[in-house]
């Protein structure tokens, strides 16, 4: 059984959309088998990535271009094993949809402790601030996919 992971942000057009396909080409190299998909809390249904996130993207060898923003939903939380959220607000937004005990931060899911870090909202800014958002995606989703390694080796283990 295939875990799913749901990546939150607000408009599901910067954030979660790079996060998500960084996740997936980590998940691919490392043959584990997740689900990655993302959504906002107040997207645009249909809406593509953010122009900044799509050429941050690019230079990171991921292709965004077919990426279309969807609304968090209760159906979209109930179907996830796990909400990672970009902000606070985010996480309560995901557990006021059924999410408590599977939506949490995403530095703190991939820190194992809580930090209450959240990765920065680059839109309307400049493409450095959208580079800083990418770099800091970065370090955090390598460490929740080694993570997630780990929960399903310890998983198949027992």
């Amino acid at each position: 059984m295939s875990r799913s992971v749901l990546f939150v942000c607000t408009g599901n057009t910067c954030r979660s959309p790079l996060a998500e396909a960084m996740a997936r080409k980590l998940a691919a190299d490392h043959r584990l088998n997740v689900i990655f998909s993302s959504a906002g809390t107040s997207a645009w249904q249909g809406s593509p990535a953010s122009d900044g996130s799509i050429l941050v993207g690019l230079e990171r060898s991921l292709d965004l271009s077919t990426h279309r923003a969807r609304a968090l939903t209760r159906e979209l939380v109930d179907e996830a094993s796990l909400v990672l959220c970009m902000g606070a607000h985010h996480v309560a937004q995901a557990q006021a949809l059924g999410g408590d005990g599977k939506a949490f931060l995403l530095a703190d899911y991939a820190a194992r402790t809580a930090t209450g870090r959240s990765i920065h909202d680059p839109f309307g800014e400049g493409l450095d601030a959208y580079r800083r958002m990418a770099d800091d995606l970065d370090v955090e989703i390598p460490r929740a996919v080694s993570r997630l390694a780990d929960e399903a080796f310890d998983a198949g283990a027992s």
